[in-house]
């Protein structure tokens, strides 16, 4: 579904949440919503993929922004932009990256803690690996997940999971 709509900004007096955001209205975010699922997939001007839950706020519908993606599209709040919209049925709400999905699926044990997690925190996890590009830093990213994971039991501690994570960098250096 195409819709148009306009870049807009929270202000502090509006909204706990102060950010970018694309409007959207109720009659096109009800057709996405299916229970608690909100997950939907956007494409802006064919370049941009957003993949992200609808949020409801006032009397509508959003989904957030942010500056990197303004500034590659080029695009000025309050301008009107087409965002091609579809309900995302992805396993996770994001694409699983494949040095994580490797690791998972050599350790079993990590594994069934990963399926065990909230979907937040599943993605959470996934967007650590892939906000990296390099293929090393992924994969060091996605052992030190494993070994947290067994490590805690399935129970989640980023400040632990960073010191890991810095430990798996050194050992590859």
């Amino acid at each position: 579904m195409i819709i148009k709509t306009t870049l807009e900004k929270f202000t502090k007096e509006a909204s706990k949440v102060y950010g970018l955001h694309f409007p959207i209205p109720n009659s096109v975010a009800e057709r996405f919503i299916n229970k608690d699922n909100k997950r939907v997939k956007c494409s802006i001007a064919g370049e941009v993929i957003i993949r992200s839950g609808l949020m409801p706020f006032e009397g509508y519908w959003y989904i957030l922004c942010n500056q990197s993606i303004q500034k590659q599209l080029n695009i000025a709040l309050g301008q009107i932009i087409e965002l091609e919209i579809e309900k995302d049925d992805s396993e996770y709400g994001m694409d699983m990256p494949e040095e994580l999905r490797v690791m998972l699926d050599q350790e079993t044990e990590a594994l069934v803690f990963f399926e065990q997690l909230t979907p937040g925190k599943q993605r959470n996890l996934i967007y650590l690996v892939l906000q990296v590009k390099n293929t090393n830093s992924r994969i060091n990213k996605s052992l030190a997940i494993v070994a947290h994971l067994k490590e805690g039991k399935g129970k989640l501690d980023f400040k632990r999971l960073n010191e890991l994570i810095k430990h798996y960098n050194q050992l590859s250096k």
